[in-house]
């Protein structure tokens, strides 16, 4: 690659991180995100997967907050905060690989269907169609049941049922770039069709699938924090299955309110930081609303 084409994109990111700092509310997500991605990383390094154990933890049950378990504990006298950063690899975990294989197989369909107008195209909407009027959580519910509770399953179950809207989203695009004048004069100079959809259309939606990705993950944060607190779980410890822990042990009851708000509050925020990343970078890489929010 050229030193003027490593040149011309050091200059693009460089104008792209000026107007992404702008969007304050984008920013803020940034800085959480950063934040709980780093923790999720270096938790092994200070802790092991001993602090989920009911059988070498003693400490006391139901602690409140204090300043030896600053999360208090649970019912069998773990740490609260212990067990919600580890969980925390799990639920990002889940969240990225899901929200990735939800986003490329909408990816590959969406442009599919816009590049090809005929009996192909129509295939597979009407199998979009048929995706998108399923109850994608009872479709995950049943998928990740019968295929039984392990990471790869609950990636699966997610992932699969998830994409239609991506696909929706991109083949819109899709049509929208294969309509400009460059993209007949590509076919008029013998561009095939992976030519024009990996040369033309792809670098075109591109932006589009980065805001879509952020917007993905956390949906599929919620999605696995839903299914672990309805009993489908991969067997390890997240946020979803503390969720669901507090309501088997009945932590209400015993006035334990740090059990289910704690790991409630660490889904919100990074849910939350994730849709602000989302709609700031859908405000800086959309001329449009670039110009609206002038």
């Amino acid at each position: 690659m050229s030193t003027f084409t490593w040149t011309r994109r050091k200059r693009a990111l460089g104008r792209f991180w000026e107007d992404f700092r702008k969007q304050r509310g984008g920013l803020a997500g940034l800085v959480i995100l950063v934040v709980a991605v780093t923790l999720a990383v270096v938790a092994p390094l200070f802790i092991d997967q001993g602090v989920t154990s009911v059988v070498e933890n003693t400490g006391p049950r139901w602690s409140p907050p204090s300043l030896d378990y600053p999360f208090g504990t649970d019912e069998s006298g773990r740490s609260i905060l212990l067990m919600v950063w580890w969980g925390s690899r799990t639920s990002l975990l889940i969240g990225f690989l899901a929200a990735l294989l939800t986003v490329g197989i909408g990816t590959v369909l969406g442009i599919a269907a816009g590049h090809f107008r005929g009996w192909i195209g129509a295939v597979i909407m009407r199998v979009t169609d048929w995706f998108l009027v399923l109850p994608s959580l009872v479709t995950a519910l049943v998928l990740a049941a019968i295929l039984g509770g392990s990471t790869f399953t609950i990636i699966m179950a997610i992932g699969v049922t998830s994409w239609p809207s991506t696909a929706r989203l991109i083949r819109a695009q899709t049509l929208a770039v294969e309509a400009r004048p460059y993209i007949e004069r590509s076919k008029a100079l013998g561009g095939g069709h992976w030519h024009i959809t990996t040369r033309h259309v792809l670098p075109n939606v591109a932006p589009l699938l980065l805001a879509s990705t952020t917007l993905q993950v956390a949906s599929a944060i919620v999605t696995e924090s839903t299914l672990a607190f309805l009993g489908v779980t991969a067997n390890k410890t997240s946020w979803g299955t503390m969720l669901r822990g507090s309501y088997d042990w009945n932590a209400a009851s015993y006035g334990a309110w740090w059990y289910i708000l704690i790991p409630g509050l660490c889904i919100l925020a990074v849910v939350m930081a994730f849709t602000l990343c989302g709609r700031a970078l859908e405000t800086v890489l959309n001329p449009r609303l670039r110009k609206a929010g002038a």
